[in-house]
């Protein structure tokens, strides 16, 4: 019996690695910017507003914070760049995907240096903190938050609903 009911609707094949491609586009620059939001803007202000939190403890938990968040998001960046190796991807696409990998690379290989040897200057007592350093890591966040909501409006626009 079940043989004559006709299927109500069409379901095409789906093409597998195109489909994990999309969602890589999609899933990795949202997370990314989850994380972003939650450690860089939210956690890390409101540390230093906690009831007995010194200079030297938030230093150290922001340098072990901010090290794994480094990592993770080398990580975003590499499932993003893999899930664009395809013929016909837009270029604007492709260039704000490039201009993350820049400003990432940035603010892992140049600023963060700066920054943990003023941490570790601040932590062995030699200076009193507050570095510029500290704003170029903020300005460079703040780039990441831009160019990640883009590359999430194109993605979207062009893998969730096409033709709008």
């Amino acid at each position: 019996m079940d043989s004559d009911i006709s299927p109500r609707f069409f379901t095409p094949a789906i093409n597998r690695p195109a489909l994990l491609a999309a969602a890589g586009r999609i899933l990795a620059p949202a997370l990314w910017l989850g994380l972003l939001i939650g450690i860089s803007f939210i956690e890390t202000p409101l540390k230093f507003m906690a009831p007995g939190m010194t200079l030297a403890l938030g230093l150290g938990i922001g340098q072990l914070v901010f090290a794994a968040m480094n990592i993770v998001e080398v990580v975003f960046f590499i499932v993003l760049a893999a899930s664009c190796i395809k013929r016909g991807m837009d270029r604007a696409y492709l260039w704000v995907v490039a201009g993350l990998g820049a400003v990432l690379l940035a603010k892992i290989a140049l600023i963060r240096p700066f920054l943990a040897k003023r941490t570790e200057a601040v932590l062995a007592g030699a200076e009193a903190g507050g570095s510029s350093w500290h704003y170029f890591y903020i300005a460079a966040d703040g780039l990441l938050l831009v160019l990640l909501v883009t590359v999430l409006v194109m993605g979207v626009r062009r893998w969730v609903l096409p033709g709008r």
